[in-house]
């Protein structure tokens, strides 16, 4: 059984730093995809950004330049360095594994407001 563990949401002022923190448990694959979502109130779900797991990145137009993602394949783990937060990334963020299955995780509320 695949379960991810999302950390490190909450609220923070614009212009301010968020990590977010996804811990794998469970047998995945070393090819997987790993990444994160957001979905705002009223929105859908969209691609934050993804890493592979040679560290190939691809990142969402608007966070380009102030997030940053990476992974640790020792420790089953994704991080999102989130900089320059702007109250339209308020959402909540979730960790997405893609491998044999697609898995996710159960979401941390990101709140950017003054």
């Amino acid at each position: 059984q695949v379960q991810l563990a999302e950390s490190g949401g909450g609220l923070v002022q614009p212009g301010g730093s968020l990590r977010l923190s996804c811990a794998v448990s469970g047998r995945i694959f070393g090819f997987s995809v790993m990444g994160w979502y957001r979905q705002a109130p009223g929105k859908q779900r969209e691609l934050v950004a993804q890493i592979t797991s040679g560290g190939r990145t691809n990142y969402q137009d608007s966070v380009k330049g102030r997030f940053t993602i990476s992974r640790d394949n020792d420790k089953n783990t994704v991080y999102l360095q989130m900089n320059s937060l702007k109250p339209e990334d308020t959402a909540v963020y979730y960790c997405n594994v893609k491998d044999l299955s697609d898995y996710w995780g159960q979401g941390t509320q990101v709140t950017v407001s003054s």
